[in-house]
């Protein structure tokens, strides 16, 4: 799947965000840098469609057939630590919600899925009763697991600790060639060196 931005923007009031960002985004990693306040996360949110665009033209192809746009959601998953969770259900409930309407990536079962977690302990848990890092490693494998072209992740370290993260780094590296990674950080350690690096002060 191929997404391609022409001459976007968003603003809010009289304030540019960023402007005249162009960019074709095929499958590989990319790294949306800058500073706090710099507009990562309202790029990423425009990219994935919860925020329309100010100016300019967002398209999704796949192999070379434009997607419209109201279809776009079956192909991307989203992973931040301001995603509301289903705080009501226990993991297992949530795990089985979700891979309702997504079909879970390599056929991983929901209990296959519990164990890579590292969460079996938790299975019957209600998530409001999980810590942030405990709920930052959820949203992380609900993205990295659902069988997608798409994974949007905005800074994914957040609340994991030195452990986590190795995780996030043993199942990140499972799909990096696999999708069409965006990553929204201004920490080097979340993303690849690798890893096409876009700095949204350019886009001022």
């Amino acid at each position: 799947m191929i997404i391609s931005a022409e001459n976007l923007g968003k603003r809010f009031n009289r304030e540019w965000i960023f402007r005249n960002f162009n960019y074709s985004f095929d499958t590989g990693v990319y790294a949306i840098t800058g500073p706090n306040g710099s507009g990562k996360s309202t790029l990423l949110q425009v990219l994935w469609g919860q925020l329309p665009a100010s100016d300019g033209q967002l398209n999704f192809f796949d192999k070379g057939v434009l997607i419209p746009i109201e279809e776009v959601y079956k192909n991307l998953v989203i992973a931040t630590p301001y995603l509301e969770l289903i705080e009501e259900f226990t993991l297992t409930e949530l795990l089985r919600f979700h891979f309702s309407f997504k079909k879970t990536r390599n056929g991983i079962s929901i209990e296959e899925l519990i164990e890579n977690l590292e969460l079996l302990h938790a299975r019957d848990k209600t998530i409001n009763h999980f810590s942030s890092g405990m709920k930052q490693r959820l949203k992380l494998g609900l993205a990295f697991f659902s069988d997608v072209e798409i994974v949007f992740l905005d800074e994914p370290t957040t609340n994991l600790d030195k452990q986590a993260i190795g995780w996030y780094w043993k199942n990140f590296n499972l799909i990096k060639d696999k999708a069409t990674v965006f990553i929204g950080s201004n920490l080097e350690n979340e993303y690849p060196v690798n890893a096409v690096k876009i700095d949204l002060l350019r886009y001022k």
